[in-house]
């Protein structure tokens, strides 16, 4: 049975130096605050490319949250993969499968992410047993 938590996180983005060959990519670092049925944090890396063309660019992100999901403690990785095609917007984040630690090991998810409305969140995940 597929449980739906939610609620709202703030990030920070800390860009790091671009590798010297390649200026239109750049690598952040993320620190998040997560409140709301995940109570916790997370820190991660992400990669963006910018392309000539405006509105169009990609991004790759890895993040580890930890802290409780539903009061269960433990951990969890988020594996992102958005792009921007001439202004039309997709999102994919992914639980990282066998990522969960302490009480959400085995989950399995999706996130959704609406950053019009202060960075809200909805992670739909099922659990073993």
């Amino acid at each position: 049975m597929t449980t739906h938590a939610s609620g709202t996180f703030e990030v920070q983005l800390s860009p790091q130096p671009a590798a010297p060959e390649e200026a239109s990519m750049g690598r952040l670092l993320i620190a998040k605050q997560f409140s709301g049925d995940l109570d916790g944090h997370s820190a991660g890396q992400m990669l963006s490319l910018m392309t000539e063309v405006q509105g169009s660019a990609g991004y790759v992100a890895l993040e580890r949250f930890s802290g409780t999901l539903h009061g269960r403690a433990g951990s969890f990785a988020l594996q992102h993969s958005g792009s921007m095609d001439r202004g039309a917007a997709s999102l994919s984040v992914r639980v990282v499968p066998d990522s969960g630690t302490g009480e959400p090991a085995g989950l399995a998810g999706e996130m959704t992410i609406d950053a019009g409305a202060g960075h809200a969140y909805t992670l739909s995940y099922t659990l073993p047993g």
